[in-house]
């Protein structure tokens, strides 16, 4: 019988809501951002020029999530909408200058974050739950 408290992806699930929850709040706190807002400027900080569609693959939400956040953030003057090749259809999204100063003021906040979240585990805990969420994660891509 199927006990949700012992079942694994339900685990995954609800630790994943409960970080992201604290996360979610500080950004939303302090910057006026959404998770997925953060998730594309952190994203294009990595590497500009990249479409929607590019943005959905990397960071794996959903076609519609994504074009909200980059529009929200276009509203704001954080992200730039620019040609993309020679593909009119499509356009490249970039941080504008306000939009990397912000993830410059963020991304100490989000490392600092994930050490305080991480401090109760050792660094071999750590190193061996990184490799074993790769595992799942190709496991469940090969089950796609």
């Amino acid at each position: 019988m199927l006990r949700l408290d012992a079942f694994l992806p339900y685990q995954l699930s609800i630790v994943s809501n409960a970080v992201s929850g604290v996360i979610a709040r500080t950004y939303e706190s302090l910057f006026g951002l959404r998770i997925p807002e953060w998730r594309l400027i952190a994203v294009l900080a990595e590497e500009e020029g990249l479409t929607q569609q590019a943005l959905v693959a990397r960071t794996e939400m959903d076609k519609m999530t994504v074009s909200r956040a980059a529009q929200a953030l276009v509203t704001r003057g954080l992200v730039s909408r620019g040609a993309h090749g020679s593909d009119r259809r499509s356009n490249a999204l970039a941080l504008t200058d306000e939009g990397r100063a912000l993830y410059a003021q963020i991304s100490p906040k989000a490392l600092e974050l994930e050490q305080r979240l991480l401090q109760s585990i050792g660094e071999r805990e750590l190193k061996q739950l990184k490799a074993t969420l790769e595992k799942l994660k190709a496991a469940s891509d090969a089950l796609r």
